[in-house]
């Protein structure tokens, strides 16, 4: 059984399926458990509402580093964040690589992710783009040592994945990793440790190889997982029990639930 450990269920279009659908979908594949990342505290309440009716659905709570227009006070994200549903803190972090203008904005946000993670002792998600040393130095510096997480969606390089496992964290591979383009990313992927590996979609964003140019959906974590075992070295059932495993161990408040 595989976990999509990162998907946006509130942001898949309706157009192709009914979330139901394609909840349905991913279930049939396999897929038996979601995690909803929240990117925006404003629209944290819709959320939940919209994946409520899903028991094999979690959500977490944070603003993206990319939407520092929905930035809120570390008071108001320490209040959303404690709901009983939310099992991560997040998605937060850095990106220097669209947005270096919000820099002073994002740094703020991020150190009060961590700290409401810290006080919540709930995992942390974190987005990193071209802000390596920023990303690391603020986790050490402000991290408790019993505060965990994950480097989703990562792209960056095997010194930094290292880094962040030392830390605490795990390592997230979505799609991108089946990519023409990501032979860099394939070679770090070989590298890092199996039980330190998450798998996602990202969905609706940035389909897996055969799926490019259609929107993303949990189901094709399974393509994700796929390609991932084959780069391993391992069976597919064998990658599938790994991470749904690893994803468990993280996220605690899932696995109470469970």
């Amino acid at each position: 059984m595989f976990v999509d450990s990162h998907c946006h269920l509130d942001r898949l279009s309706d157009k192709n399926a009914p979330l139901p659908e394609t909840l349905a979908f991913a279930r049939q594949r396999g897929v038996e458990h979601f995690l909803c990342v929240c990117v925006s505290v404003q629209d944290f309440d819709s959320m939940k509402e919209k994946v409520t009716p899903f028991s094999d659905v979690s959500i977490s709570c944070g603003v993206h580093p990319l939407h520092q227009e929905d930035a809120c006070d570390y008071d108001t994200l320490l209040a959303k964040a404690a709901d009983e549903s939310v099992v991560a803190v997040g998605e937060t972090g850095l990106d220097y690589f669209y947005s270096a203008d919000t820099k002073d904005v994002q740094l703020t946000s991020f150190i009060d992710h961590i700290k409401v993670a810290n006080e919540l002792q709930k995992p942390l998600i974190i987005h990193t783009r071209d802000a390596r040393e920023d990303t690391l130095n603020l986790l050490r510096q402000y991290k408790a040592p019993t505060t965990k997480g994950v480097l989703h969606c990562f792209t960056e390089d095997l010194d930094m994945a290292l880094a962040a496992i030392e830390l605490g964290f795990y390592i997230s591979i979505s799609g991108i990793v089946t990519f023409n383009s990501a032979q860099s990313l394939r070679e770090v992927v070989k590298a890092i440790p199996l039980d330190k590996l998450l798998i996602e979609t990202d969905s609706p964003w940035l389909a897996p190889v055969p799926h490019r140019g259609k929107e993303n959906q949990p189901g094709f974590v399974v393509e994700v997982a796929e390609f991932i075992a084959q780069l391993k070295g391992v069976s597919v059932s064998e990658l599938a029990r790994i991470t749904t495993d690893n994803f468990y161990t993280l996220f605690h408040h899932v696995q109470s639930r469970r």
